[in-house]
């Protein structure tokens, strides 16, 4: 089954206030790098979205094989990098959020090997107590409807629209829930690391 990986990256991380969310460091890589180099080590095909001018973004995916894709209408929000990533993907695709740093290799080889015994159903990662969260795959017939999305609220519309199709898939504790947003919540996430 074709599948490609939408990495979305074109945010201003403005909670952040003046720092870069996906240019903090885990594990000593930038957050960015580290969620595409996780996606080249399950799929050839990985797409990352990033304001035209974002320099310093694009050079932290230095010598990372994947394809950057400038998306001009970034501001409007999510929904314009989900778009630009729909047109360009080929077969079925898996939305991985860029600032998700418990998400590993092990948890989208999972996902895929879920998708590759379901390919027509929406494949959604949750925690290990069963709440829904990311990534998301899409099977392929439903791109045109992801091409169709408009603001910030990423795919929420879609998923809202085929709930028969949803299946949840259980990754290790909170790996498909802990995103990163504001300088507060990754001192927490690091405190809690080394504790």
């Amino acid at each position: 089954m074709s599948l490609t990986i939408l990495i979305p990256a074109a945010g201003a991380s403005s909670r952040m206030r003046s720092g870069d969310k996906l240019l903090e460091p885990v594990d000593g890589t930038p957050m960015l790098r580290r969620q595409a180099q996780i996606a080249r080590d399950v799929c050839a095909q990985v797409i990352v979205t990033l304001r035209p001018e974002d320099v310093a973004r694009r050079q932290a995916l230095t010598d990372v094989d994947v394809t950057v894709l400038p998306v001009a209408t970034a501001a409007e929000g999510m929904a314009a990098s989900i778009r630009a990533g729909a047109k360009a993907a080929q077969g079925a695709l898996m939305i991985l959020p860029a600032d998700m740093p418990e998400l590993d290799s092990d948890d989208l080889r999972a996902m895929i090997e879920a998708f590759d015994q379901a390919p027509h159903a929406i494949l959604r990662a949750a925690s290990a107590d069963g709440r829904p969260g990311h990534p998301v795959i899409f099977p392929a017939d439903l791109r045109g409807k992801l091409q169709g999305l408009r603001g910030d609220e990423g795919a929420r519309s879609v998923l809202a629209q085929y709930p028969a199709r949803i299946i949840l898939i259980a990754l290790p504790d909170q790996h498909a829930l802990t995103d990163l947003d504001t300088p507060e919540a990754w001192a927490a996430w690091r405190t809690g690391r080394q504790g």
